[in-house]
């Protein structure tokens, strides 16, 4: 669905963390997703103390939420991205991840939030989404 970033030159490039400032959509279904973690579909972790792999791994399940529900990546309006606090000096990774699935002029909004802990000891991420697909067939 066509959607518009918003990036004012009086605020830092945000691009090139892969996410933008704001962004206007016009109307179509919105998507929820619930945060997305380093689980694969048996429970298990992917990248056991590893941000990176547990990074794209979150992203991936995104993908695969976002695309069951008729949509892509680039519908995806809104980020929530917590990161547990004693490896977000490691937000490099998360930024490789933002700029792989959202390549483009385009990213979603983001907002990055360090945390003390997440639902299980061994998520380091968790990944929310809105997006906000073309009205078609649910």
């Amino acid at each position: 669905m066509p959607k518009r970033s918003i990036n004012p030159d009086q605020l830092f490039n945000s691009r090139q963390y892969g996410f933008s400032q704001a962004i206007s959509s016009p109307f179509g279904r919105t998507i929820y997703c619930s945060g997305q973690v380093a689980w694969d579909e048996n429970e298990q972790i992917v990248g056991a103390n590893d941000l990176e792999v547990q990074t794209f791994q979150a992203l991936k399940n995104l993908e695969l939420l976002v695309k069951a529900a008729g949509g892509a990546m680039a519908d995806v309006v809104s980020l929530r991205i917590y990161i547990r606090q004693e490896v977000i000096e490691q937000g490099r990774y998360v930024k490789e991840g933002l700029l792989k699935y959202f390549p483009g002029e385009s990213p979603p909004a983001a907002t990055w939030i360090g945390v003390g802990s997440l639902a299980d000891e061994d998520f380091l991420i968790e990944i929310e989404a809105v997006a906000v697909i073309e009205y078609g067939p649910e």
